[in-house]
This record gives C-alpha cells, structure tokens and sequence, in this order.
C-alpha cells in the first residue's frame, strides 16, 4: 500500500483525505504500533503542506490511534494486554447497555433487521482486512446508534480508536476470525427474542473472546 498524493483537493476535503489516508494505512498494518510519523515525510507522500498533516494527526491522536512518543514526535499507539482486556471490558458494558436500552425500545424488531442488513457486510468473502474491519465496527457502532442514547455513542467512539490498534495489532491473519458473520449474528438472535439476559451473556462471551485473541496477539 502506498499513500496517494492528495493536492489536487481543496483544503477542507484534504484535511478529511489525509486523516483517511493515514488512518487507513495504520489499520492495514503499513504503519506498526510504535512506528514514529514524521510530518515532513508524510507531507511529501501526500502531496500536502505539514500544518495538513499536522491537522491530521492530531485529529487521530485524539482517536487513540497515535500517542505522544520521543521529542514530541507522535507514534503510532500500542496497547499490552492488560489494556487490551480492560478495554474489551469497557466495551461489553457499554454494548451490554446498548442491547438493553434496545429490548426495552418499541422499536425493538426494527433494531433486529437494521442490524440484519449491517451484518451482511460480514458475509462478503471478497472483504479486504480494512474493509472487514470497518464492517465489523460499523455494526458495533449501529448497535449502539439503535439504542437512541447519544452519551452512549460518544462513549463509543471515545474508545473506538484504541480498539482499531488492538485489532490492527493482531493482523490482517488473525484478526478477520473475530470479525465473521457468525460471531454477531447471536446478538440481533438475543434482541429478536428480547431475552435481555442472553443478550448481555452472548455480549460478554463475544468481548471475552475478543480480549482473549487480541491480547494473546501480544504474546
């Protein structure tokens, strides 16, 4: 994978373009946890000025995908697997919560079949590892979008970028077997049959693997 120069766009769209260009090789791996960006060669690959890229990378800073490393360079994040665990911890409530605030919604059935037509996403075989991985979020994210409780959302997409590094660590091998249809498809079964206390086992069973896989990634 090799970043396209972008400096044929206007300013705004450029500033959104770099952010996916740059997201988007961390999470295929072109960029490992640890790796330093620099501005300046970054600039040059894209075709954009450093105050872009600068722009850029703050943006994913605050995502989680890149942390403050040596003289203030920013690196690409890197979790151990405690935090890996602890992370998925935190996920299971909030998507625990999700489920809830779903089953007890009039708008419960709709919920099941929006996510239906998420879930198929999965099911494409032809999916590339970044694809995959932003089908897998995407669901994750629609659960907790269907629950109509913005904090919970926010809360969600506060973590979002720490979970991008954790499945990005693991690897465009490994990472794609907690990524399948047949993992999710438990959760919109629980929320058809509004069983919330199979709902919340099948979310801490399905987050307990996640944490398993992904922190035994690190060894």
């Amino acid at each position: 994978m090799t970043l396209e120069p972008l400096s044929n766009l206007d300013r705004s769209t450029l500033r959104e373009r770099a952010r996916e260009a740059l997201r988007s090789a961390i999470i295929s791996g072109q960029y490992r946890p640890g790796d330093h960006l620099g501005e300046g060669e970054l600039a040059n690959h894209l075709g954009v000025s450093r105050g872009t890229v600068r722009e850029a990378m703050r943006h994913l800073e605050q995502e989680g995908l890149l942390s403050a490393g040596r003289r203030g360079m920013l690196r690409v994040n890197s979790l151990g697997a405690h935090e890996v665990r602890e992370l998925f911890r935190v996920r299971a409530a909030l998507e625990k919560l999700a489920v809830t605030e779903i089953m007890s919604s009039p708008g419960r059935d709709a919920a099941a079949e929006t996510l239906r037509e998420a879930l198929a996403k999965l099911a494409g075989a032809e999916l590339d590892f970044v694809e995959r991985v932003e089908a897998d979020l995407g669901f994750h994210l629609l659960l907790c979008r269907l629950a109509g409780n913005s904090m919970l959302v926010e809360a969600w997409r506060y973590v979002e970028g720490r979970i991008r590094v954790a499945i990005m660590s693991s690897g465009p091998d490994r990472a794609p077997r907690m990524m399948s249809e047949d993992r999710h498809a438990p959760i919109i079964e629980a929320i058809e049959n509004g069983d919330l206390a199979v709902g919340k086992r099948v979310i801490d069973q399905h987050m307990a693997e996640a944490a398993d896989h992904f922190a035994d990634a690190r060894g």
